[in-house]
Order: C-alpha cells, then sequence, then structure tokens
C-alpha cells in the first residue's frame, strides 16, 4: 500500500487538503494528514477546525511514497516557514521520491529549488514564486517526480493524477467513475 503525507498548516485551503485526502484513502492510499501546528488540529482557510492523523513533530517520513503540500493563504506561507517542513521535503525530494503542491503552496517547492528546469501550475498571480519553473497554467501539471495543482477546482483531476502517479491507474479510473467525474466532465450518461 501507498503511504503519502499532507502537510496541513492554519489557513490550508480545506477543499484542496481533504479532497485529495479523501480521494487517496478512497482509493486504499495510507494518507496521513500531518499538522504543522503544534497541535493536532488546524484552523482552514475559511475557519473549520480539522483534526489531524498526527504532528509533524511525531513524524518520520522514511516511509513516504509521496508528500503533499496544500494552498490556501496563508496556509502556504506558513508551510513555507515552517523548518520542519522545508527539511522533510528536500530530503524527500533528493531521494527522487514524489512530491506535490497545489495553489500557491508551489512556492514551497520553487523556494526549495525543487521546480529548477521543471514545467509546473499554480493558482494564478503566484507564477512568480515558482522559482525555477516554467509555468503551464494548466489545471494539473506532472514533471518527473514532482505534481502540481491550479486551484481549489483542479482537486478531483489533480487527486486522481496523484494515484496515477503512485501506479493506481485502475483505482483512479474506477474513482473517476464512481465519484461522478467522468459524467461531470461529458463521458458517458
Amino acid at each position: 500500500m501507498a503511504k503519502v503525507y499532507e502537510f496541513l498548516a492554519n489557513g490550508t485551503e480545506e477543499v484542496e487538503a481533504l479532497t485529495v485526502i479523501d480521494v487517496l484513502r478512497r482509493a486504499g492510499v495510507d494518507a496521513v494528514m500531518v499538522s504543522t501546528t503544534g497541535s493536532d488540529t488546524f484552523s482552514s482557510s475559511h475557519n473549520i477546525e480539522v483534526k489531524c492523523d498526527v504532528k509533524i513533530e511525531d513524524c518520520d517520513f522514511s516511509d513516504a511514497d509521496m508528500l503533499l503540500i496544500p494552498g490556501g493563504m496563508p496556509g502556504s506561507t506558513n508551510l513555507l516557514a515552517h523548518e520542519g517542513v522545508l527539511k522533510a521535503v528536500a530530503e524527500h525530494a533528493a531521494k527522487g521520491k514524489k512530491y506535490g503542491a497545489i495553489c500557491a503552496a508551489p512556492m514551497v517547492l520553487g523556494h526549495l529549488g525543487l521546480l529548477d528546469g521543471k514545467k509546473a501550475t499554480c493558482y494564478p498571480g503566484f507564477e512568480d514564486t515558482m522559482k525555477g519553473a516554467t509555468p503551464t497554467g494548466d489545471v494539473y501539471t506532472i514533471d518527473g517526480n514532482c505534481i502540481t495543482g491550479c486551484g481549489p477546482a483542479a482537486t478531483l483531476p489533480y487527486s486522481y493524477a496523484i494515484l496515477e502517479m503512485l501506479g493506481m491507474k485502475a483505482e483512479a479510473d474506477q474513482l473517476r467513475e464512481g465519484m461522478m467525474f467522468n459524467r461531470l466532465m461529458g463521458v458517458g450518461c
């Protein structure tokens, strides 16, 4: 079973955080919500209090297949300012493992130099924070071991693409159908 950790801070966009976790868990991924607030909860960008699975202080990311960073403001800047997040993502990427960020959060990857020479996408207006990247403006962009997404409306296709990056295309296809995504996109009845 694949294991994915998602970092959460006060001000994180709840749609980007929770939709991804939901889709991954539906597919059987061990998706872990990691609080960076010093508490086991975070307050989302729209003031929804969310309980996480674990605090970052209690994590060992050596078993991670992928690390994810949801966006939102000021969640993205809070994650960018968190030394534990920066250290975990840098070490994970140095091992050639998969990582991703959505909305404003690609700023964290840009800060770490993880977008150098890569194509990436983000929320419009945050392109300058993706240091080293060539912005695509796409809903999501995969370049090597990195995936980026453009914002809240991108969370479903972004989540299905994450599953495919984890080698779970059949599960992604099944969820696209079962969650009515195909119908929404005009595929099927």
